[in-house]
């Protein structure tokens, strides 16, 4: 089995419009969630998000390519363009032919799905874009990453609604691990921040009006976020024999399936996902230092999550840190675990946990060092990243310091 580096990394967000950016807003714990800019939000009763502000995709593509890029596909090539930057490859001949692309979403071409609707229903025209179809197609990221960085290997999306991420990203490090592909671009993105993704999770009644605050005992709810998170998985020796500068291994995968309930988390399938990561990377409970957690803000997840985490690392969990960023850039639904992954690589590259901000009051039922408010520096070896789906679909991974 071959090692797996992450060589490269990229992000747009309500944080940064790149990493860096991104990581101070982390290390500070401060918070990018606003009031929701957007044609007809004051019908909405949630008018809240971590929206990306002040975006002009003109800067960054000409108009034929807006013609087929939906936001999520706009956000996602943004950051594949700086991740593989970082990284210093270039894809031709052999390498091309055997590095891919896997990127999750949930809601794919959302806007462009909602912006048409409204054409069709609301405005009474009876023609659309004859590129609306392969704009607003889930693969429609994957596929244009794919086309401008020339990468001829497996190339797919993976839609686990909030897993979704963490799907792709575990399936990459697979690949790569297996031998199959030298090199996988992978992650995911995602923008449902437009009246009719809100409104649909308005119905769920899962939102908050106010703030996100994960496990404090006065949270109230989810708030939905925007934006892309992409990564360069390579083999190890393929990385170190051009002298590449490595983020972090990435050491083991696990994904199950609650079997249970569409909507209700199990504390039973989060639980068997922590300790199937830990087995596929080798590593002792002990040897984890920080989780990064799905963390929504909701009273189901929170309290379901500490309990698998308890179960899961036993003794360990009150030994080690976590923590849930949705609270700074929301919850980027297929996109989230790609983004919380940045505070993952922060946390072992450079010592620095990111807070989870909005904690107020402790609640009895997530009684663990959640890293309340102010980023802490602590010196890690190993760290998981946890997502956990509607559908109950889990997916956890597994990062070692290099």
């Amino acid at each position: 089995m071959k090692r797996v580096v992450i060589t490269g990394a990229g992000t747009v967000n309500a944080l940064g419009r790149d990493v860096p950016a991104t990581l101070e807003a982390m290390r500070e714990g401060r918070c990018g969630i606003s009031e929701l800019e957007f044609r007809d939000v004051e019908r909405l009763s949630i008018r809240i998000g971590g929206q990306v502000k002040g975006y002009e995709p003109e800067a960054a593509f000409n108009r034929q390519q807006l013609a087929l890029y939906d936001r999520f596909t706009q956000f996602a090539l943004i950051a594949a363009r700086e991740a593989i930057a970082q990284s210093g490859l270039s894809f031709h001949g052999d390498l091309a032919d055997c590095s891919g692309v896997v990127l999750g979403t949930s809601g794919g071409g959302l806007t462009t799905q909602d912006e048409n609707y409204r054409s069709v229903y609301e405005e009474g025209k009876n023609r659309v874009h004859p590129f609306v179809v392969p704009k607003l197609m889930n693969n429609a990221a994957a596929s244009h990453v794919s086309m401008e960085m020339n990468l001829r290997g497996p190339t797919f999306t993976v839609a686990t609604a909030c897993a979704s991420s963490n799907h792709a990203m575990g399936l990459a490090f697979q690949m790569v691990r297996s031998g199959s592909c030298s090199v996988m671009i992978t992650g995911g993105s995602e923008s449902m921040l437009c009246f009719g993704g809100v409104k649909a999770w308005e119905g769920l009644r899962v939102m908050s009006k106010d703030a996100c605050r994960p496990f404090s005992a006065n949270r109230n709810g989810m708030v939905q976020g925007e934006g892309a998170g992409v990564y360069v998985f390579e083999e190890y020796e393929h990385a170190r024999a051009r002298g590449a500068e490595i983020l972090a291994e990435v050491v083991g995968f696990a994904m199950t399936s609650d079997a249970s309930d569409i909507v209700m988390p199990s504390k039973q399938g989060a639980a068997r996902a922590i300790t199937g990561a830990l087995r596929d990377g080798k590593l002792a409970r002990e040897e984890v230092g920080y989780i990064n957690a799905h963390g929504t803000g909701t009273a189901a997840n929170d309290k379901t999550e500490c309990a698998a985490v308890a179960d899961a690392m036993g003794p360990q969990a009150d030994r080690l840190m976590i923590s849930s960023t949705k609270a700074m850039h929301g919850h980027c639904i297929g996109g989230t675990g790609a983004v919380e992954l940045l505070a993952c690589i922060m946390a072992l590259r450079e010592g620095v946990i990111a807070p989870t901000i909005g904690y107020e009051e402790p609640d009895p039922e997530c009684a663990l060092d959640v890293v309340p408010n102010e980023a802490r520096e602590a010196d890690v070896s190993a760290v998981l990243s946890n997502a956990f789906a509607f559908g109950g679909l889990n997916a956890v991974l597994a990062l070692r310091k290099v």
